[in-house]
């Protein structure tokens, strides 16, 4: 769909109104509480400050949006198929409304309390969540695409801690005799370096889940029935829409995110940043380019605790840390319970 058609549809239906609305607010969402994670090092070891970064990853996020759809969809082509909400389209884009609404207010909650939850696993939860409410059963879960989040979990889990435990020991063998001074000047470039490709491959990773949602309400408000494995293609307009949204969303909430992830879990020498931002980055690039939906939030936190367990496993924030992986627990049950109680409650009124 060009973007004058999608505002001509807009302007009448509004249905697809209130779906576009409430989906770029949960891309804002993202940008306020998932996006902050791509710069957190670099701003916690004063690498750059917190203003640069900011229009760092403004940038860097819309880059990776750009690049990565123009090459690669496989993201959001699993995000687009991985539920079926039924042949009611009307019923359906109802129940992806409320999916919507379930997400923001789990994001919001969790934000509050300052804790860096996944807009991904959110983005999953809820619209299973939903998908199960408007069908009565898991029926309307697509198995298949549903494995591949099972599969990116565990992926982020153990190579981003691995990647991050060896890269950083890397570091130090090949720096073991070098003079501090220079290395540190180096890392500290470095850093703003690698805090713009952990941007880029969030925009790229993140981006593609929320255009994939997207496209689903538009196909639907359409009164298009999606079938499995539809093949999608990405317009121009709405991945410089959702990279703008989710730079603003980045600016206006970031900092109490990144306090957490960068600073309060475990504190970082520059080098060890660029071995965090390093490492999280390739294993988010690699979960991309192969269509596994993974979160940025807990790629980046197991790459730090990688980091901080090779420096000192005492020096790592555990209680920060059990805090961060109880919200990952629940917010799968959480946010798709939510999900469905207000799919239900959506049917009811609508």
């Amino acid at each position: 769909m060009e973007l004058l058609d999608f505002l001509n549809e807009v302007s009448t239906n509004y249905v697809l109104l209130i779906t576009s609305i409430l989906t770029l607010l949960v891309i804002l969402i993202n940008g306020w509480t998932d996006a902050p994670n791509a710069i957190a090092t670099c701003v916690a070891t004063k690498s750059i400050s917190a203003k640069k970064a900011v229009l760092m990853a403004a940038i860097f996020n819309l880059l990776g949006i750009l690049f990565m759809s123009l090459i690669n969809t496989a993201v959001a082509q699993t995000i687009y198929n991985m539920v079926n909400f039924g042949a009611d389209t009307q019923s359906a884009l109802i129940a992806l409304c409320a999916a919507m609404v379930g997400i923001l207010i789990w994001a919001i909650l969790a934000w509050a309390f300052g804790i860096p939850t996944s807009e991904s696993h959110a983005l999953i939860a809820g619209i299973s969540g939903a998908a199960i409410a408007i069908n009565g059963s898991i029926a309307g879960i697509n198995g298949a695409e549903w494995m591949k989040v099972i599969y990116g979990l565990i992926l982020s889990t153990v190579i981003g801690f691995g990647a991050g435990f060896g890269f950083v020991k890397l570091i130090e063998v090949i720096c073991r005799k070098m003079d501090r001074r220079k290395t540190t000047r180096f890392f500290r470039k470095g850093q703003i370096a690698s805090g713009a490709a952990m941007a880029f491959v969030h925009g790229a990773q993140d981006g593609q889940k929320f255009m994939g949602v997207f496209l689903l309400g538009v196909t639907l408000a359409g009164g298009t029935v999606v079938p499995a494995g539809t093949a999608i293609s990405v317009p121009i307009w709405l991945m410089v829409l959702c990279a703008v949204v989710m730079g603003l969303g980045t600016s206006i909430g970031g900092y109490k995110i990144i306090k957490t992830v960068g600073i309060d879990m475990v504190k970082l020498e520059e080098y060890q940043g660029f071995a965090t931002d390093i490492s999280a980055a390739g294993c988010i690039l690699f979960s991309t380019l192969t269509g596994l939906p993974v979160s940025t939030t807990h790629v980046k936190s197991m790459s730090i605790m990688g980091v901080g367990f090779a420096k000192n496993p005492n020096r790592v924030r555990w209680d920060i840390v059990k805090e961060m992986a109880l919200t990952w627990i629940l917010t799968f049950p959480g946010c798709g319970l939510i999900g469905f109680l207000m799919a239900k409650l959506f049917m009811l009124i609508f």
